[in-house]
């Protein structure tokens, strides 16, 4: 019978499983968004859920107990001082669980876990991304925008230099038609030639 068996084990010992928990929640805390499994991060809510909702009533005794579970101060004054008061007014359902399909390397389901009313920081400017690289090919740096009144002449089109692949070497036949061995043949000295 499966009486009492509510959690899910992860594949690790009871003492590996706390301190995973432990330190994803102090990930959590600290980013605000992980990408986690979806086992993991179903197994995770219910535990920042209950931290969030001590961080909304701030007292001594509610900051101990979070920090029975979150070692770190800063994270424990960060669960106090921000999520606890942005929280006040919510009843429950502070995080979100995003699935994100399987990962590629073993096809384990994926998935986000973030409070509600997460905000990416945003950047000011973003450098447009580079090239994929492709296998054996090597993309051809951009050249810098010159107009013609800039350089004093017309420009010619450059042509790039074509390479040319070194060619291949013709590998050693085998003596002999099975497996025996044979010796390769004896190299001609130079004074013969």
């Amino acid at each position: 019978m499966r009486h009492g068996m509510v959690n899910r084990k992860l594949g690790r010992t009871s003492g590996h499983r706390l301190a995973l928990f432990r330190n994803q929640l102090a990930s959590l805390i600290e980013k605000e968004r992980i990408v986690t499994t979806l086992p993991k991060a179903k197994e995770l809510r219910p535990q920042i859920e209950r931290l969030v909702t001590l961080g909304r009533n701030d007292s001594v005794h509610a900051r101990r107990q979070a920090a029975r579970i979150v070692a770190d101060d800063t994270l424990v004054s960060k669960l106090f001082g921000t999520l606890g008061p942005r929280f006040a007014n919510t009843p429950g359902g502070y995080t979100r669980i995003i699935k994100l399909g399987p990962r590629r390397g073993d096809a384990a389901e994926m998935a986000i876990l973030e409070f509600v009313g997460y905000e990416p920081a945003k950047q000011e400017k973003v450098a447009p991304a580079p090239a994929a690289k492709t296998r054996g090919k090597k993309a051809a740096p951009a050249p810098a925008p010159e107009t013609e009144a800039e350089s004093g002449e017309e420009k010619k089109p450059k042509k790039p230099a074509a390479k040319k692949a070194a060619p291949k070497k013709a590998a050693p036949k085998k003596a002999g038609g099975g497996g025996s061995k044979a010796k390769p043949p004896a190299r001609k000295k130079k004074s013969d030639e």
